[in-house]
This record gives C-alpha cells, structure tokens and sequence, in this order.
C-alpha cells in the first residue's frame, strides 16, 4: 500500500513538473515573439527616424549664396589726350555701380569697378586690360582712342572678355568673327559720314570741307566722306590732312576758305576741335563747324560766343529727353562735371547692361557677351535703342546732330551756363557698318 501510494505520488509529481514546464515554455516561447516585436517595432521606428533625418537633411540643404563682388573693368584714357573724354565715361560708370549698389547690387552682390589708365596709348590700353581680366572682371568698358581700340579688341576677342567701346570708331577694330568687342556711342567711321550728307542736304549746301587727323580715326573719316558725297551730284568735297598733335590750322583753313567751304567738318580731328572752331571765326568764315563727338562742356569753356550758333556737333543721346536730364541731374549731384556728356550716359549704360547680364547669366564673361547679343537695352537718354550685330556694330544707331545755342539750360542741367545744345536732326537708322 505504503508503495502503491508513493507511485501514485510520485507520478502525480512528475505530472505536474511536466505540465509545469510547457507552460513555462510556452510563456517564454510569447515573451520572447513580444520582444522580437518590440524589437522589429523599435527598428522601424530607427528607420523612420533615419527617414526623417535624411529628409529634414534634405530640405535643409542651400546651395552656398555667393557674396563676392561682381568686377567690372574701367579701362579708359584718364590723362592724355583723350582725358576730357574719359573722365566723363569713368564718371558715369561710377555713378552706375554706386546706384547699382545702393539698391542691393545684383542678386546680392555688389559690383565693384577696377579702374586702369590707358594714357591715350595702344601699349598702355592693351597691358591695362591684360590685367583688368587677370583680376578678374566680367567686362571692361570705357576705350575712347580707335588706337587703343585696335590694340585691345585682339586681346578681348582671344581671352573671350567682353569689351565696350566708347568713342573708338575706327573701322578696322571689329572683324566678321568679333563676338566679344560692341560698340556702344559712336558708330564705325564709316557710318558717321551719312548724317553729315543728310544735314547738307537738308542745308542745301554745294561746297563741303574737312579737316582730319593723320591717324586711325581721321583716315577713316576721310574714307567715310569721300565714299559718301562720291555720288552725291551738285556736292563738292575738299578734305585736309594734318597731324593729330596740330594746333595751328591756319594753313588748312586758307585753303577751305579759298575753296568757298559752307560747312566746315572737324569730325575727323577731335583733338583740334578747340583750336579749328576759334582760328575758323578768327578768319572771318561765317559757316557752321562740326566737331568729331567732343565734350561740349570742354568746347564751350574753350570757345565761349564763339560758339554760339556755330559750333555743331554729333551724340548717342537727345539733350531733350526728360530721361536724359533727370539723369544728368543726378550725375550733376554725384560728380565734379558741370554737363553731362553723352560719354557719361554711354558709361553709365554699359554697366546697367552688365549687370542686367549677369543678374540673367551669372557672371561667366561669356555668357554675358551671348546675353548682349541677344538682347536689347533702353538705355536713359539715349536716341536709340542699344543692339548690336553679331559682330559688335551698332545694329540701330540713330544720333542726333546738335548746335549749340546761347540759351538757358533745363532748370539744374547745367548749373551757370549760357549755352545748350539745340537738336538740328536725329539721323536716319544708320546702316550697320560690315567689315
């Protein structure tokens, strides 16, 4: 019995050891699924985590703004003989880059302008733009001598830099393959000749004479003429030759006289424009003298009454325009000038062109000069909308041809004086010269 009953004991032990573990296990078995789950469920929540991360790393990624200075070349005759010329351009360029920056610059980013003195000289011109574009410059604006413009147009057009010219009319400084060198106020010398044949036509004038200087400019003015008035019937022409540094003309201007001259045209000699409109009253010729784009301002300081009625002269702007004069109001304020030449506003054009470009294309030099090309820019006071050839030429031009009167100026114009230019006639479109 004793036996019996240990067995039964015993086996009931066994049973509830037995049952005993495979709960055990089978609670282990649920804990241990729990915990994969937690597990799985704490990784995706680490993936969602790692999503997350990597998108808000992707929406907060910028691509780095870009805060360097835009450089624009100034590249000009600051002393020599095209001083007065210069000064006026440099002048309008800074009043541009100032303006520019004063109302934020160009997508943030101010310009800046490198200036460099050409001394009225080929070397100079060239070695000074040699430099602008090795620190960096996205254009150079501002040549006025054709010689200077002859040497630098290579330089621009080889290292890709657009270059703007001002008052370098020579023929021979853009090619058919020039992309990179436009002309911006004064047309090639052979389109200067076609408002002076429409104003001695609209004169009636028989007898025209001229005197031009032995260089770039001069002989491609003489060109200019004598293509011009060649098949011009009932006109006669009488062209003089002298040296650029001349100052007595008194030998040339016999000569006009004798010839019976009624419009004596100095555009091709704009050193000795001073001298030929004094020495040509001195000698008693009543006729009108047209100068080769001076700076009226230094013409009439020089010249005085002598002037008035007188002297006559081309522009790339209309002195009428209220554009032009609200424009010279501010420049008045901003320089030392006393009138602003239509080198300043060509100035003050080119680095608004600029920086339309670059704010368009960046400041890759060209990407700008493409962008040039395929636009066109109202520029404030200008007679006619600036545009260009594929080869730079002017593809528009239409200047005005101006005499100067003993007049009063637009209130704040030209503070003093007693002179203005009055408009004689804007000239037909010019047909773009092709080299």
């Amino acid at each position: 019995m004793k036996r019996s009953w240990l067995i039964k004991v015993t086996f009931t032990l066994v049973l509830a050891l037995v049952f005993s573990a495979c709960s055990t296990t089978d609670e282990s078995a649920d804990t241990t699924a729990g915990a994969t789950d937690t597990t799985a469920a704490a990784t995706d929540t680490t993936a969602a985590a790692t999503d997350t991360t990597a998108a808000a790393a992707e929406t907060t990624t910028t691509v780095p703004v870009n805060t360097e200075p835009i450089k624009i070349g100034l590249l000009t005759s600051l002393t020599a003989t095209f001083a007065p010329w210069g000064v006026s351009a440099r002048d309008g360029m800074r009043l541009a880059v100032e303006e520019i920056n004063a109302a934020g610059g160009v997508n943030g980013r101010m310009l800046e302008l490198l200036e460099r003195d050409d001394q009225s000289n080929p070397e100079e011109g060239a070695s000074g733009l040699e430099r602008l574009i090795e620190d960096g410059v996205v254009a150079v604006g501002g040549v006025i001598s054709s010689s200077v413009g002859l040497s630098t147009a290579r330089i621009a057009e080889e290292l890709a830099v657009p270059l703007f010219l001002v008052k370098a009319g020579s023929d021979a400084i853009l090619t058919t393959d020039s992309r990179y060198t436009f002309r911006t106020c004064l047309p090639a010398a052979p389109m200067v000749a076609g408002p002076v044949a429409q104003f001695v036509a609209s004169a009636g004038f028989t007898k025209v004479g001229a005197i031009v200087a032995d260089y770039a400019w001069g002989q491609a003015v003489k060109s200019a003429l004598e293509n011009e008035f060649a098949d011009v019937a009932g006109v006669e022409l009488q062209i003089e030759v002298a040296p650029v540094p001349e100052t007595d003309f008194a030998a040339y201007l016999r000569r006009l006289d004798d010839f019976g001259a009624e419009i004596l045209v100095a555009t091709g000699h704009p050193p000795g424009g001073v001298s030929i409109v004094k020495q040509s009253d001195d000698f008693g010729m009543d006729l009108g003298v047209s100068g080769s784009w001076n700076p009226l301002g230094l013409i009439m300081g020089a010249v005085g009454d002598q002037g008035f009625d007188r002297y006559t002269d081309f522009a790339c702007v209309d002195y009428d325009s209220a554009e032009y004069q609200e424009l010279a109001l501010r420049y008045l304020a901003f320089s030392d000038n006393a009138f602003m030449e239509d080198d300043a506003v060509a100035g003050f054009g080119i680095v608004h062109a600029i920086a339309e470009a670059v704010g368009a294309v960046g400041d890759d030099p060209v990407a700008v000069a493409e962008y040039m090309h395929a636009n066109t820019f109202d520029i404030p006071g200008y007679s006619f909308p600036l545009s260009w050839t594929e080869w730079g030429e002017l593809a528009s031009a239409q200047v005005t041809f101006i005499v100067i009167r003993e007049q009063e100026p637009p209130e704040g114009v030209s503070p003093g004086a007693d002179w203005y230019p009055e408009l004689l006639i804007l000239s037909d479109p010019l047909e773009p010269y092709v080299p």
